[in-house]
């Protein structure tokens, strides 16, 4: 069902570990460390416009929700691809240095959710240096989960693709509808 590149690029990036990278990937790869980057976002977002920032909040939450339930709820138990830490052939050689996650890893949430937070803030704030760094910290948060062992590239893929349109169906859906009568 998944294309054999998939397995072939996943057992590349996990091989090519260092304890130092194992470090960096892992707090790259921990969500709750992100969350005084996204409490400055807010702050940069009700600086500049005060009247939009309910509306703001919520294309946010709605985004990220829509993310993470599609990923975490919907394709997870409905797609049932074990994650390559549970693949019993790859155990021989796994490299797993923040443990081994749900039994299910189709599609990553970590990358659904990230995307949909970077294509939020950029959309709402049109800062291009701002999007380059918010792009760039999403796609090395989903290269962590694919360096750690949980995630294959497929996985972080569809799952940024997730991200990404429900950021962009909700900016029309809340956001907009929200904002055009202020």
């Amino acid at each position: 069902m998944f294309p054999a590149w998939d397995e072939s690029l996943f057992k590349m990036i996990n091989e090519s570990h260092t304890d130092a990278m194992d470090s960096i990937m892992i707090f790259m790869s921990n969500k709750y460390v992100w969350i005084p980057l996204y409490a400055f976002l807010i702050w940069k977002i009700y600086q500049s416009n005060q009247k939009a920032i309910k509306a703001a909040l919520l294309y946010i939450v709605f985004s990220i929700l829509w993310a993470d339930q599609i990923s975490s709820s919907l394709l997870k138990p409905l797609v049932k691809r074990l994650r390559p830490s549970h693949v019993e052939e790859f155990q021989a050689w796994i490299h797993t240095p923040n443990g081994a996650g749900g039994l299910y890893g189709f599609c990553s949430s970590h990358a659904a959710n990230a995307f949909a937070v970077a294509l939020c803030f950029y959309l709402l704030t049109k800062n291009k240096s701002l999007g380059a760094f918010l792009f760039s910290w999403a796609a090395i948060v989903s290269y962590s989960r694919i360096y750690l062992g949980v995630h294959y590239p497929l996985d972080v893929l569809t799952g940024a693709f997730i991200g990404l349109s429900g950021a962009i169906l909700l900016k029309k859906i809340v956001y907009d509808k929200l904002t055009k009568n202020s």
